[in-house]
């Protein structure tokens, strides 16, 4: 019998691959939101992956005074995709969840209803993209919630490594979070390899220090066909160093650079953590609904899968 996502996520000695998504605009009719579902799961045909995840996009306007290059658009609710993805795809999916917006007694009306109508367990919650604004729950009071909540959640948590090299405590809040129930974490976008090895690294020494299992952490991989996508990934808090920028605006075809780019940067990760011992994940996905860019996330998960799973082999024979 085939693993379950939970399973593969637990057993360090599996890779586990992932594609990421969101949901159609807020609105869209059932059938033609069936009908978006069904061409994204006909483009990933090709290729074998174990599981989805499915964001849940939120207006981060409050976290930058900069005007975000793609206008912001409502989408349906993530459970909602999500149980029609693992419908039709039969495959696990992972969903975001945003907990800022609602209060404890509403978050709590929350989880009964995901676990009650929509039987998801998977579940990554986030908390506010700023300090700004109103917060009606912090994260550390949604943990504390779920972790009272009688509804069974096998629980991740966001990691990035941006916020590491300008605080310089990601790994700490790592920890924080695994006592607070995260058994994995899912990294933003990875364009800095070497903010994400210094990450990797302080982690792992941390939990070697007191004598704690890393969890997963699932590396998160998009491409980039230009300068418009490029400046989003900037709005969005993504570290894409100068070299790697102009690597991908001077190529003949950035798209493809892009995709040079992402495996060289994985190639490195690998290289630097192969000693660290924490189990890793990839996670591939579209920043943008342009079809050249979407396209360009199912080559770049197959050349990705393909470089960790020779990894993968290479340590059981070393």
């Amino acid at each position: 019998m085939p693993l379950s996502l939970q399973q593969k996520i637990q057993d360090p000695t599996q890779g586990v691959y992932l594609i990421g998504t969101t949901p159609p605009k807020a609105g869209t009719a059932a059938d033609k939101t069936e009908r978006i579902a069904g061409k994204l799961l006909k483009r990933l045909n090709e290729i074998e992956f174990d599981g989805l995840v499915v964001y849940d996009i939120q207006d981060e306007s409050s976290r930058v005074s900069s005007e975000r290059p793609f206008p912001f658009h409502a989408t349906l609710d993530p459970r909602d995709y999500s149980l029609l993805l693992r419908k039709l795809a039969r495959r696990d999916v992972i969903t975001y969840k945003s907990v800022a917006q609602r209060d404890a007694a509403e978050f709590r009306d929350w989880l009964g209803e995901t676990a009650r109508d929509y039987q998801l367990q998977n579940l990554v919650l986030v908390g506010s993209p700023s300090s700004n604004g109103t917060i009606k729950l912090s994260l550390a009071d949604a943990y504390r919630e779920l972790a009272e909540h009688p509804a069974d959640v096998y629980l991740g948590g966001v990691a990035i490594a941006e916020r590491h090299a300008s605080k310089g405590n990601e790994h700490q809040r790592l920890i924080e979070k695994s006592a607070q129930g995260c058994q994995f974490f899912i990294t933003q976008a990875v364009y800095n390899a070497q903010a994400t090895i210094d990450l990797l690294t302080s982690y792992a020494r941390s939990c070697r220090q007191q004598g704690l299992t890393p969890n997963r952490i699932i590396l998160t991989f998009t491409p980039c066909g230009g300068e418009q996508t490029l400046d989003f990934m900037h709005w969005l808090g993504i570290s894409v160093p100068l070299a790697a920028r102009y690597r991908i605006l001077d190529a003949e075809n950035p798209l493809n650079e892009s995709i040079r780019l992402c495996r060289d940067n994985l190639q490195q990760i690998l290289q630097h953590c192969a000693s660290l011992d924490i189990p890793l994940g990839l996670n591939v996905e579209s920043l943008t609904n342009r079809r050249e860019e979407i396209d360009a996330s199912v080559l770049l998960f197959r050349l990705l899968k393909a470089t960790m799973e020779l990894h993968l082999a290479e340590k059981q024979v070393a």
